[in-house]
């Protein structure tokens, strides 16, 4: 999963600047921007996957949560489970960092399509089989017409 394609699906909410205080992010600011509930955000820091400064009572996002974020939520919707979106973020921080991420991506990439084919190879036949059924019914139907 590469950053690039971790962008969220609305529309960004501020340049990330290189000079000055560096950007941050109200909880409602990035369950805004990623079309998430405020629930769904303290549920994945509840998890470890995003890990919020905390000032006071508020939720600090900087841009490693934001980036963290997009990586569990582009997994959720690829259908990977928790753990192994868990894997695939925390190499994001690994020495090797973005490397090591996208072999392990890589691979569970594969496994997830191979998956998905068997299951999509099943729901062809499951058709091909309600097709023949439906049709041998109509048959009887017209017979007993």
């Amino acid at each position: 999963m590469s950053l690039r394609a971790m962008r969220p699906n609305s529309q960004h909410t501020g340049p990330v600047s290189t000079s000055g205080p560096p950007r941050t992010w109200t909880i409602r600011e990035i369950a805004q921007e990623f079309g998430v509930t405020h629930r769904t955000v303290r549920h994945y820091e509840e998890l470890g996957l995003v890990t919020p400064e905390r000032r006071g009572t508020q939720r600090v996002y900087h841009r490693r949560d934001r980036t963290r974020l997009a990586l569990v939520l582009r997994g959720k919707r690829l259908g990977f489970p928790l753990e192994e979106i868990r894997t695939i973020v925390d190499l994001y921080d690994a020495p090797r960092g973005k490397a090591s991420q996208l072999e392990y991506a890589i691979g569970q990439a594969q496994v997830r399509r191979a998956e998905l084919e068997a299951r999509r190879r099943d729901i062809d036949e499951s058709l091909a089989e309600l097709t023949a059924f439906e049709a041998s019914c109509r048959e009887d139907l017209e017979r007993h017409s």
